[in-house]
């Protein structure tokens, strides 16, 4: 079962708040595109970004427990004056919480940090601990209307195809590293099998390999007038793929954003497709060492 995907370049303005959307499994919509905030834990710069981004009109913004600023994108969202039920918001459970009773009291953790009474989308940040027990609390929290959907973040494919198969209700998003240079085919292909929709954490392959210049993004982009950090994301959603770029700085907010009136041509896309290197130069969720790391990492008490 394939996510129903609908992305229309050369939407008017009437069209605008109806396209660019993915639906889950269960009919809950979400924007293609939306707004990461990691790596920016300060209260004030946080809160400051989200209503930037919702001011230029972001309508999802993904956070986690270990980017330290749920508080920030709760506050940012009701100052914003843009209505709740308007913004798409994900937030994810560590790896300290991920169990049972954890899992359970993390979620109503971060419903309090937010001030929020739901969240649109949790997700467990890592298929680590006992994320079958973490799963199950994300079930009841998703059956109690406390979410209106769960997935999974670097949940790889064999991982994903075991949990697909195991729980009562599977994931609806899994959201891992995916950019030119790493591009993630099997998990697409895996994730497609099963009816969840890919999302994309770091986009921009966080800045390596020179891709705001390199030389195939920025050939193409030149044809279209576009950027090459505008084509990567073109990219991204061609394939399907939901995508949450991070920037602090709203010209590159509204360039992130314009990415909806051009198409690559398969051509294009076949160019890009020759750039993957098939592994990531970012993080190996393979090494013991890093899982290790992830565990010591504490975020609370």
């Amino acid at each position: 079962m394939r996510p129903c995907i609908r992305t229309l370049p050369g939407r008017s303005k009437k069209e605008e708040k109806e396209m660019n959307v993915v639906a889950f499994r269960n009919g809950v919509k979400m924007p293609q595109e939306g707004f990461g905030v990691f790596q920016i834990p300060d209260y004030q710069e946080a809160k400051r970004v989200v209503l930037e981004a919702l001011d230029c009109g972001y309508r999802m913004v993904d956070t986690a427990a270990a980017y330290m600023n749920e508080k920030a994108v709760g506050d940012g969202i009701r100052e914003s004056g843009v209505r709740r039920e308007d913004v798409f918001v994900t937030s994810k459970i560590w790896v300290q919480d991920i169990g049972y009773e954890k899992t359970k009291a993390a979620i109503d953790r971060a419903l309090s940090e937010m001030g929020f009474d739901y969240l649109d989308l949790m997700l467990l940040h890592q298929p680590m601990n006992d994320y079958y027990g973490g799963w199950r609390a994300l079930e009841e929290a998703y059956r109690a209307g406390k979410l209106r959907a769960i997935g999974m973040a670097n949940c790889y494919p064999q991982i994903l195809a075991d949990l697909c198969l195991s729980v009562e209700i599977p994931p609806m998003l899994n959201q891992v590293e995916l950019h030119p240079f790493f591009q993630q085919q099997r998990s697409l292909d895996t994730m497609r099998e099963y009816g969840v929709v890919p999302q994309a954490w770091g986009s921009f392959a966080e800045g390596k390999f020179g891709i705001f210049t390199h030389p195939v993004l920025t050939g193409i982009g030149k044809r279209y007038g576009k950027t090459a950090a505008q084509v990567a994301l073109r990219w991204s959603i061609q394939r399907g793929v939901c995508v949450i770029p991070k920037s602090t700085h709203r010209e590159r907010l509204l360039e992130n954003l314009n990415v909806w009136d051009f198409e690559l041509t398969p051509e294009d896309m076949e160019q890009i497709r020759a750039l993957d290197m098939g592994h990531s130069e970012i993080v190996d969720h393979t090494s013991p060492a890093f899982v290790r790391m992830l565990h010591e990492l504490k975020i609370h008490d």
